[in-house]
């Protein structure tokens, strides 16, 4: 068998696939358009189930590192730590596979291909689902997802370190109850403004391996089996090279409850024809298994599309070296060592810290240990470890509630009662909860939400929140704490936001669900250990009745890129310890991008982390685009007094608006960019930062002139500089030389170069000149001197 083309290295992965599948029969090949694929041990194929799961963590395959849920994640604003948490999960996950690994070949759950991220928007936070994205700005969603989709894969030349996964393409944000013959209308604007940007940045700066499709409808055409979004846009318009899978049962979908098709037949034959490479049916695929034979027996299914969806997926699995020695295969050698190593508990504890958002605080925060001896914990989220983990979550070796953080803090005492259950109308623990809130000295308050009531469809029972305040009579027992007079902190633990005012309590955190190490965060955030440093990835609404209804998928009202209303709390927003000032703010034009920097300096007596955000706000914002638009964020950290050059680019692209037919379009007039530590026109409410702004103009190229041009500055004889524009500069210089050109340089030859920049239309040309001319000499030379 050594000698077959399929098991030579030395070939590429197109043509060892191509030689399997000529060996293979029609039935082999379509057995393995199946998530549980079976083994075809005379070709050395082995079993495979491409069911995995790893959205902060590798999930439901025993004991492994639980990071922070995905939104929490994103609430960190830090790529470099999501690339890091991301390869530490692939590391896990490489370990695990190859331990399980028998003969036969792998069960579910311990595979390589992982069904991560999660990149739809979240559009409402109504969403149950919504726990497991980054939040609802595409670009935000786009930068993290990138770096997470890097380091799952890994950066081998040759090999995939796992295969990660872009879900749920399309346009696929709820209502879960509705998931499953949902039609989302979408306008061609919305869905390239908000729905698209991010999938289309995994599969070209990623090279995402693999995209689900959504259950739902898009525009009428379903998700599994629609050829717009498949190929259309997928493949032919971005490129897409990798495999397409189902979500889970959604062709059933197609006929059951789109209505799009008969039968499971022909809803099969849709799928495979127009792209969908991979059926995740049930648990063992028996019925879809049969539907594909019995649509193949009656001359539904062409051999050429059973062999071009075949060559993707074998083609994920070379990538992945499972066609080769192991030897050969640089990631096989990561030991079982690693899993929950001391290492990556160190990183779910930082990656907790970070996530943290201070959303209000009245200077009570942080807790000083010399005068607070005693706190009471209180609330039905106190010591639930089903609260630390989300959805699609790993099992913790040792999980530490809230309750078990404070407890292991030296010098303090801890006393704890319940209070109520996070539902229902039961006040009988409120007596006990107020007697423990009067003997502590400080009360921290642990409420918010859970995965039983928030998640997916099938983890609810359907049910969806209608209602964007703390469920329950949790409100209660805050007001019967409050009065006891003791200072109270309510730690939020939810993926989704939470309505609840910043006088309601003393200080209020968002912990979301923060992994493994949860408890020991908030503590740590709580007495000052570590500063928090998390900003909100969505906006935090009064109440639902600021939102349009939830099946409505127009973005107008929605997210801060849309929404015209007061928040209760705006994205990008979260409170610190200390205070950070920003100067020394720049825009400068180079190559059609635009180069932003700004000096941040700690001005405050302890030690933090700042998120710099940069916005951008086109010309007519808030009308024929968004209000305003996340267009760049660093995360840095700074010692008390010191300060730090942040650097951006801002993309010509970045600077184009999406016109009503989804195309991209230059846009000119007045831009505003701003730059600061939360989102601009909300400064009152973060005391802890600043933000600062500027406004540029971008003029429209001259019709019939050229689009690229150059600004340069001349040193003439005299030493004068003399300032212009020019499509080619040599040509400009020889004819200053040769005394045809301005009058001035006639008199003052011969000239020479000393300043030039490029990349300009002729309008955005003569307003650099102007911008040059309007300098002093000493600012002109610096320029040149740079």
């Amino acid at each position: 068998m050594a000698s077959e083309k399929y098991l030579n290295n030395n070939l590429s992965f197109e043509e060892r696939a191509d030689d399997l599948i000529s060996r293979m029969t029609r039935a082999e090949k379509i057995s393995q358009l199946f998530h549980e694929s079976p083994a075809i041990p005379r070709l050395g194929i082995k079993r495979y189930n491409w069911w995995n799961e790893c959205l902060h963590g590798v999930a439901r395959a025993g004991i492994a590192t639980v990071f922070p849920q995905a939104i929490a994640l994103a609430a960190m604003f830090d790529k470099k730590q999501m690339h890091a948490i991301a390869s530490a999960i692939s590391d896990e996950a490489r370990a695990k596979y190859h331990e399980a690994l028998t003969e036969d070949g792998s069960g579910q759950y311990f595979g390589l291909t992982f069904w991560s991220p999660n990149i739809n928007i979240f559009r409402d936070p109504r969403w149950g689902r919504g726990q497991e994205t980054y939040g609802e700005c595409p670009y935000l969603t786009a930068r993290l997802g990138v770096q997470f989709v890097r380091g799952l894969q890994g950066n081998d030349k040759k090999y995939l370190k796992t295969a990660a996964c872009a879900k749920h393409f399309a346009a696929h944000s709820g209502p879960e109850n509705l998931r499953h013959g949902f039609n989302a209308a979408v306008s061609l604007k919305d869905l390239y403004e908000t729905y698209f940007p991010a999938f289309e940045a995994l599969v070209k700066e990623a090279a995402v391996e693999s995209v689900m499709a959504a259950y739902n409808r898009l525009n009428g055409e379903a998700c599994s089996a629609g050829k717009i979004l498949l190929t259309d846009v997928l493949r032919d318009k971005w490129g897409f090279k990798g495999h397409v899978v189902s979500d889970c049962e959604a062709i059933d979908d197609i006929y059951k409850f789109h209505k799009l098709a008969e039968n499971l037949e022909q809803a099969l034959s849709m799928a495979i024809e127009n792209g969908c490479d991979l059926n995740c049916c049930n648990e063992i695929c028996t019925s879809a298994k049969q539907g594909v034979i019995k649509a193949d027996a009656q001359n539904m299914i062409k051999e050429e599309w059973i062999n071009r969806n075949l060559k993707r997926l074998l083609l994920t699995r070379f990538k992945l070296g499972m066609f080769d020695a192991p030897d050969l295969v640089p990631f096989t050698d990561i030991s079982a060592d690693i899993i929950d190593c001391k290492k990556h508990r160190a990183m779910a504890l930082k990656a907790a810290q970070d996530s943290v958002v201070l959303l209000a605080n009245n200077g009570v925060l942080p807790l000083n240990k010399k005068k607070i001896k005693t706190v009471a914990v209180i609330g039905p989220n106190a010591d639930d470890v089903e609260v630390l983990l989300g959805n699609y979550s790993g099992t913790p070796s040792s999980p530490k509630t809230a309750l078990k953080g404070f407890a292991e803090l030296k010098g303090i005492k801890v006393i704890y009662k319940k209070g109520c259950e996070l539902t229902g109308t039961d006040k009988k623990g409120f007596p006990e909860a107020v007697k423990c809130a009067e003997k502590a000295d400080a009360v921290i308050l642990c409420l918010g939400l859970s995965p039983k009531i928030e998640g997916e469809e099938c983890d609810t029972n359907g049910f969806e929140r209608s209602n964007l305040g703390l469920p329950g009579v949790q409100q209660q027992l805050i007001k019967q704490i409050k009065k006891t007079g003791k200072p109270v902190i309510v730690v939020l633990l939810s993926g989704g936001a939470v309505s609840l005012s910043p006088d309601s309590a003393d200080a209020v955190l968002q912990a979301w669900y923060p992994g493994q190490a949860g408890g020991a965060a908030i503590a740590d955030i709580i007495f000052g250990a570590v500063s928090p440093s998390g900003k909100l990835p969505v906006t935090v609404y009064k109440n639902a009745k600021q939102l349009p209804a939830f099946e409505n998928y127009d973005m107008k009202g929605r997210t801060y890129r849309y929404f015209k209303g007061k928040p209760l709390y705006p994205f990008g927003h979260g409170l610190s310890y200390t205070k950070f000032k920003y100067s020394d703010f720049k825009v400068k034009r180079a190559s059609g991008n635009h180069k932003v920097s700004v000096t941040v300096k700690n001005t405050g007596r302890l030690k933090g982390a700042e998120v710099v955000q940069v916005y951008i706000a086109p010309p007519g914002a808030g009308k024929t685009a968004p209000i305003k638009q996340l267009a760049g964020f660093e995360k840095i950290e700074l010692t008390p007094g010191q300060k730090k050059t942040v650097k951006f680019i801002i993309s010509s692209e970045q600077m184009q608006i999406i016109n009503i037919k989804g195309e991209r379009e230059s846009a000119y007039g007045d831009f505003i960019i701003w730059i600061g530590g939360t989102q601009p026109g909300f400064e009152k409410m973060n005391y802890c930062t600043q933000v600062l702004r500027k406004k540029i103009s971008l003029i429209p190229p001259v019709l019939g002139r050229p689009t690229v041009w150059s600004v340069y500055i001349l040193k003439c004889a005299d030493g004068t500089l003399y300032t212009g524009i020019t499509k080619d500069i040599q040509h400009r210089i020889k004819t200053h030389n040769s005394g045809k050109g301005a009058q001035y340089t006639r008199a003052h030859r011969p000239v020479k170069l000393a300043h030039l920049e490029t990349g300009y239309d002729v309008g955005s040309a003569m307003a650099r000149e102007k911008a040059i001319k309007a300098l002093t000499r000493e600012e002109k030379i610096g320029l040149f001197t740079k």
